[in-house]
């Protein structure tokens, strides 16, 4: 795949793609936003790919939409179209990927910047990195999921005050509150991103989608409907190939090799 505003590469079963508009915090243009579809969906259609990072070249990770990319004819953007169309297919590819996502937040991460990394599975942050609410800060709401992701992660009430007051997270502050899974020093943040998307990549790709649908579902679901969910894709795990490996290489006391089916 060629792209212009993003950069792919997939070593390993390890699929990177790489916000590239730095000279503009690689804010969100239309472009940018039809070609991260594009990425992902591969990601999703691709078997070789077996985890996926999210990260942004330059300093930041993404400041959100690019204020300055007008729509075509000169006309005012409908930001309703502008979800519809462009955000919300991004974070459902996002959420419904049967792989894990890891969010590299190597620098600031605002507005629909931010809703990228929260829709991800595992947010990873170097502790020179911010991240800011930034919608009320021009008089409008959080989109693209991030209503959603802030009540789940954070409580109505810390919520209500991080969409409200438009005050940056500093990386330890966004760790202390759940917000992200691990900070890094920032000249150990790429090995460190990398150590676990080889970790995940190496891992039992199924299973892992598995564990993903159920946890999501857990949030809405009764205590009742979840245990039918996991009786039945427990069954789809113990009929996988990796399972077989998983319990030889225990009994045979040696680290099992996944294949990811």
């Amino acid at each position: 795949m060629t792209f212009e505003t993003i950069i792919t590469t997939l070593e390993s079963g390890i699929f990177t793609i790489t916000l590239n508009r730095p000279d503009s915090y690689n804010a969100c243009n239309e472009q940018l936003t039809t070609e991260l579809q594009d990425a992902l969906q591969y990601a999703h259609d691709t078997e070789e790919v077996r985890c996926v990072v999210l990260t942004g070249a330059g300093k930041a990770f993404c400041s959100g939409q690019d204020l300055k990319d007008a729509p075509s004819g000169g006309g005012k953007r409908s930001l309703k179209d502008s979800l519809e169309r462009r955000y919300n297919p991004i974070i459902r590819l996002i959420n419904t990927l049967p792989k894990p996502v890891i969010a590299g937040i190597n620098g600031v991460a605002a507005g629909a910047g931010l809703s990228l990394a929260l829709a991800c599975d595992v947010r990873i942050m170097s502790a020179s990195a911010k991240l800011v609410e930034a919608f009320i800060g021009i008089a409008l709401i959080p989109d693209s999921g991030a209503t959603f992701f802030y009540t789940k992660m954070l409580g109505y009430a810390k919520a209500f005050e991080f969409a409200t007051l438009n005050k940056p997270i500093a990386a330890d502050e966004a760790l202390s509150l759940g917000l992200v899974n691990q900070v890094l020093h920032p000249g150990a943040f790429n090995d460190g991103l990398l150590a676990m998307a080889k970790k995940y990549a190496e891992g039992p790709t199924q299973s892992y989608g598995y564990v993903k649908l159920l946890l999501q579902n857990a949030q809405s679901a009764t205590l009742e409907h979840t245990l039918e969910l996991e009786a039945e894709y427990q069954q789809l795990a113990g009929e996988s190939h990796d399972y077989t490996e998983g319990v030889k290489a225990f009994i045979e006391k040696r680290s099992p090799k996944f294949l990811g089916r």
